[in-house]
């Protein structure tokens, strides 16, 4: 079992950043990929940016985040990051960490966190 915890969403205006933290717990060992997923009121959950380990911390990025957000890893922590820049009011959603095994951007036998809440006004 891996727990994860997710901090740092919050409320920002149009332009802003904010940095999630994602702490990780229990078997990490077992999971090769960790990443970052969201979901916006009345959509699907959408793959926001993946980084992968054992390809040297390989990183996939949604086309929509691609330039504005990065994703990064701490192994000696067991933390992941994703650092967003020049949010836009579309980013607004609810940010999940996940860790499990990735192809690209899509998850498989993934563990989730709660979730952290993300604000961008206008």
């Amino acid at each position: 079992q891996v727990q994860l915890v997710e901090s740092g969403g919050g409320s920002v205006q149009a332009g802003g950043s904010l940095r999630l933290s994602c702490s990780a717990s229990g078997s990490v060992v077992s999971t090769s990929c960790m990443g970052w997923f969201r979901r916006a009121p009345g959509k699907e959950r959408e793959a926001v940016a993946t980084i992968y380990t054992p390809a040297g911390l390989q990183t996939y990025y949604a086309d929509s985040v691609k330039g504005r957000f990065t994703i990064s890893q701490d192994n000696a922590k067991n933390t992941a990051y994703l650092q967003m820049n020049n949010l836009k009011p579309e980013d607004s959603a609810m940010y999940y960490c996940a860790a499990g095994d990735c192809a690209s951007l899509t998850l498989y036998n993934g563990y989730w966190g709660q979730g952290t809440q993300v604000t961008v006004s206008s």
